[in-house]
C-alpha cells in the first residue's frame, strides 16, 4: 500500500537551489513540501508559492520577530499545517540536504521495504548520517545542479569533525512522537521509549531514548548517506553567512564553520544516477515559465549579492582567508 511522504522545511534567500532538491526529492517518492519562508529578498517566498499553485507544495509565510528563531518556529507551527496532519511518513530536510539511498529501488518506499526486512518489523524511524560535501575548489556561483558540481567529499569513516556526525531521520506520523526537531523527532511519550521503533541506514535498531543529532557508534550506512552541501562554492558561501542560520541564529559562520564543514577528502560520484533520473523531473519544473523566470531572477540577484558583498571592507580578510583554504 502507498504511503505518502511530506517533507517540512524552512529556507530564506535559497532560490537558485531550490527546484534541483525538490525535482530529486520529488523523484525519490515524496509526494509533497511543506515550505516555510522568512525575509526573502530573492524570491525563494515567490518560488515556494508557484510550487504551491502548481500542487507540489504548501508555502508557509514564517514571520519571525527580531532576534527569533525561524528553525525552531517553523517546527512548532508544521505540526498544525494539514499537509502533515495527514502523511504517513515525514522528516525535516533542509535545501541542502539530499538523500542518497543506495538500496535496490533507490526510493524511500524501496528504503523502507528493505530496513523493515533487515529488522524484521515495522520501524517507526530511520535516521540516515551526512556526508559533508566540500567546495570541490569552485569560487564562482553557477547555475548549475549542486550535486554534479560538487563531488569532493567526506570520507565514509571516520568522519571529518565534530559537527559532521548530524543525521536526518524519516519518521512515521503514528502519533509516538509529540514534536520535531530538527534531525530527528522528539516528544515520546515517558515511559514508552522502548515501543519506538528506531533504526539506523543500515536496518540495524537502536534504543530510541538514546538517539540525539549525531550518528552514534556503529552506525551503518548500507542504505544510503545524506549528502550535506553546507558551503558550496566560495561565492556561495559569502550569501549564506551574510544570510545567518536558520537555528543557532547568533553563531556566526565564519573560518569554524567552514573548517568544519568543508571536506574534500575524496571523489564521490554515486548520486549521480539518481541525479540523472531526477532531471526529467527539473526539466518539467523549468518547462514552466514562471518558475522559470522565477529561478533566472533568484540566481541573478544571487550575483548581484556577491558583488555587493565583496565591495564591503570588513568582509576582504575573511573572503581572502577563504580563498586561502579552499580546499
Amino acid at each position: 500500500m502507498s504511503q505518502s511522504i511530506t517533507v517540512i522545511t524552512t529556507m530564506k534567500n535559497e532560490g537558485p537551489y531550490m527546484l534541483e532538491w525538490v525535482a530529486f526529492h520529488r523523484m525519490l517518492g515524496v509526494d509533497h513540501f511543506v515550505i516555510f519562508t522568512n525575509d526573502c529578498d530573492d524570491g525563494t517566498d515567490e518560488i515556494a508559492r508557484r510550487l504551491e499553485a502548481m500542487g507540489w507544495a504548501s508555502h508557509v509565510d514564517n514571520a519571525v520577530a527580531q532576534g527569533g528563531n525561524p528553525q525552531h518556529q517553523m517546527l512548532r507551527r508544521a505540526r498544525r499545517h494539514p499537509r502533515v496532519k495527514e502523511a504517513d511518513w515525514l522528516m525535516c530536510l533542509d535545501v541542502d540536504e539530499y538523500w542518497n539511498i543506495r538500496c535496490d529501488g533507490n526510493s524511500f518506499a524501496a528504503l523502507i521495504d528493505a530496513v523493515e526486512g533487515k529488522a524484521g518489523q515495522h520501524v517507526d524511524a530511520i535516521s540516515f548520517a551526512w556526508k559533508l560535501f566540500g567546495s570541490s575548489g569552485n569560487i564562482s556561483l553557477e547555475d548549475k545542479p549542486v550535486t554534479q558540481v560538487f563531488s569532493m567529499a567526506d570520507l565514509e569513516f571516520p568522519y571529518h569533525s565534530g559537527r559532521a556526525y548530524g543525521l536526518k531521520t524519516l519518521f512515521r506520523n503514528n502519533g509516538k512522537f509529540t514534536r520535531f526537531g530538527p534531525h530527528r523527532p522528539k516528544g515520546i511519550e515517558e515511559g514508552k521509549e522502548g515501543e519506538v521503533i528506531w533504526s539506523d541506514a543500515g536496518g540495524n535498531l537502536f534504543p530510541a531514548n538514546d538517539v540525539g543529532w549525531r550518528a552514534w557508534p556503529g552506525f551503518d550506512h548500507s542504505f544510503g548517506r545524506l549528502h550535506h552541501y553546507s558551503v558550496r562554492s566560495l561565492d556561495g558561501f559569502l550569501i549564506k553567512r551574510d544570510r545567518g542560520r536558520t537555528n543557532h541564529i547568533k553563531v556566526d559562520q565564519g573560518q569554524s564553520y567552514w573548517r568544519d564543514m568543508n571536506a574534500n577528502k575524496e571523489e564521490d560520484l554515486s548520486i549521480l544516477p539518481l541525479a540523472e533520473r531526477a532531471a526529467p523531473v527539473l526539466a518539467e519544473l523549468k518547462a514552466d515559465p514562471e518558475l522559470a523566470k522565477l529561478h533566472k531572477q533568484a540566481c541573478d540577484w544571487h550575483r548581484r549579492k556577491v558583488s555587493e558583498i565583496k565591495l564591503r571592507p570588513e568582509w576582504v580578510e575573511f573572503r581572502s582567508w577563504l580563498a586561502d583554504n579552499l580546499v
